[in-house]
């Protein structure tokens, strides 16, 4: 009896998550990048927010009904575009837990700014994620951020807490709340 042969099985699409921008994104033109420089134009957290699909290193995206490009440039050999995109497009609102917070908290997140006794979680609603490839563990003790390319400030952690900012004046005067 001749046998078919089974069709190889077609790879799964990747998943298209929807829902709101997990912290503040910075941009320059369409483009956002993991980065995600603080000096550059901000798209609030809590931003509703839909991915289209994918391209090489980059997750096409609407904000708020505006397309947008989120690039992966620095974190590739940490995680995957679909992890790092899945880590940026969240299912619930931020804007809920923000609520919840203490009023300079929340005023601090929405300037995109960080304060000493702030938790990673509002830090990171604040400025965003630290880069995989300088920070590859968020329970590290001190996170290497940017606020551009050449302005690096120091998140040092106590009791899963910011305890202090590490950084010259100016960086300071622009990161900190």
């Amino acid at each position: 009896a001749a046998t078919t042969a089974a069709k190889p099985a077609k790879p799964a699409k990747p998943e298209l998550p929807q829902g709101y921008t997990c912290c503040n994104f910075h941009y320059e033109g369409d483009w956002i990048n993991d980065a995600n420089y603080a000096s550059l134009p901000m798209i609030p957290v809590g931003t509703p927010a839909k991915v289209t699909g994918y391209g090489r290193y980059r997750a096409f995206v609407e904000l708020d009904g505006k397309k947008y490009r989120l690039g992966q440039d620095y974190g590739r050999e940490q995680e995957t575009l679909e992890q790092w995109t899945a880590k940026m497009i969240v299912a619930e609102d931020p804007k809920k837990k923000i609520a919840g917070y203490p009023a300079a908290v929340q005023e601090a997140i929405k300037m995109g700014r960080v304060a000493v006794g702030m938790t990673r979680e509002q830090v990171i609603m604040a400025v965003g994620y630290p880069l995989t490839s300088e920070n590859p563990s968020l329970d590290a003790p001190v996170w290497r951020m940017w606020i551009s390319s050449f302005g690096e400030y120091q998140l040092v952690w106590e009791n899963n807490k910011v305890k202090e900012i590490i950084t010259d004046a100016l960086t300071r005067n622009l990161i900190g709340y």
